[in-house]
């Protein structure tokens, strides 16, 4: 398994979903400027796994790399069509494994911002006091 499409898919997903619309108004701004069926489709990929599949599929053409070697070596009988179904089938299990990468990094950021607020609040009582 290369983990660094995984990696990659996440970190693709928690950038253009949670950072980059609170990053001033120069992305929304953009998201605006685009005809209405790309910002309809910015819309409706907020779901790790539907837009994990999309990922998937550019990391993939951009890196040139399964996500499990075996999508590499489809069975000989599929032919001409076993490279495009081994993209697929590579998307999809990507979406997926994208999809439990998103949620465990929500998952661990909860517990993580509750204590980092904790600390805060203890650091400016400490500090009044």
């Amino acid at each position: 398994m290369v983990i660094e499409n995984i990696l990659l898919g996440i970190a693709i997903h928690q950038l253009f979903w949670e950072h980059l619309p609170h990053w001033g108004t120069w992305f929304t701004r953009g998201l605006r400027m685009l005809p209405h069926p790309l910002q309809s489709l910015y819309e409706q990929w907020r779901c790790p796994y539907c837009a994990g599949f999309w990922i998937g599929l550019g990391v993939h053409a951009a890196t040139g790399n399964y996500l499990f070697d075996g999508f590499a070596d489809m069975p000989v009988f599929w032919g001409s069509f076993g490279t495009p179904l081994a993209w697929f089938l590579d998307a999809l299990v990507f979406a997926a494994l994208n999809k439990l990468g998103v949620l465990t990094v929500h998952a661990i950021g909860l517990p993580a911002l509750k204590g980092h607020q904790a600390k805060e609040a203890f650091l400016a009582a400490k500090k009044a006091a």
